[in-house]
């Protein structure tokens, strides 16, 4: 694989989402329900509170209490994020194939030709930063900025303090010094704000029923892909060189 070209401040900014980007699935939920599921207390405590925290987890405006309700049970019992910390270590150590197959290889080669044009690339997740960044680091040759939900003690446990998602992903990306954004890559309906302040944003593996929406409100043309997600939507590139 060639070499990346180092990135002048002044370079095109390309903004990756993760989940449903360059990773298949919600590395978050799976992070999270493996830590629920290290006890049987934890387990039957998900249980009982899953119709609160699921339908709220399931609209937007909620969305961060229903997250953090779900975060509180698989960390209660941890005094600080750097106990956190240490268990996505654990956990990505352990599921260290598993979480290989999830990367996308079309997404990843996308990724790695931006780098090599000079482009600036960070990826902006609704997931811990530290995990998208574990999950990264099996394809090393990708070490990118990752700005990404802050999360802190709460109650006993390890709570979202501040969800990156929505129009609160465009504050944080801003807060880090990122502004006009040239291409932007997301799957979820949340990321509009991104998508639409990129000056060519590209919907990846979007769900069946979002795609209407999205030729709605995007530009015409915004190209609506699909990397390797088989539950959902858009077209499938040929090969990696046609994906971007």
């Amino acid at each position: 694989m060639s070499a990346v070209t180092v990135p002048g401040d002044d370079a095109p900014l390309v903004v990756f989402d993760f989940d449903h980007t360059l990773y298949d699935g919600d590395s978050g939920s799976h992070l999270f329900a493996w830590l629920i599921r290290r006890s049987a207390w934890r387990t039957a405590l998900a249980l009982l509170a899953a119709p609160v925290l699921g339908p709220m987890v399931a609209f937007l405006p909620t969305r961060r209490r229903g997250i953090s309700g779900f975060v509180w049970i698989g960390t209660v019992g941890m005094p600080r994020r750097r106990t956190l910390d240490d268990a996505i270590d654990r956990y990505v150590a352990s599921h260290d194939a598993w979480l290989r197959g999830r990367l996308l290889p079309v997404a990843l080669e996308v990724l790695h030709r931006h780098r090599e044009a000079g482009d600036r690339v960070v990826i902006a997740t609704g997931a811990p930063p530290e995990l998208a960044r574990a999950i990264l680091a099996f394809v090393a040759h990708e070490a990118v900025p990752v700005i990404g939900t802050a999360v802190g003690p709460r109650l006993g446990a390890i709570v979202a303090i501040r969800h990156c998602h929505a129009e609160e992903k465009m504050r944080m990306l801003r807060e880090r010094g990122y502004g006009e954004i040239d291409v932007a890559y997301s799957d979820s309906s949340a990321d509009l704000p991104l998508l639409k302040a990129a000056r060519a944003p590209v919907v990846v593996n979007p769900k069946p029923g979002a795609v209407d929406m999205f030729r709605r409100v995007l530009p015409t043309g915004t190209p609506i892909l699909n990397w390797g997600c088989e539950d959902r939507a858009g077209d499938r590139p040929p090969s990696a060189a046609s994906a971007a």
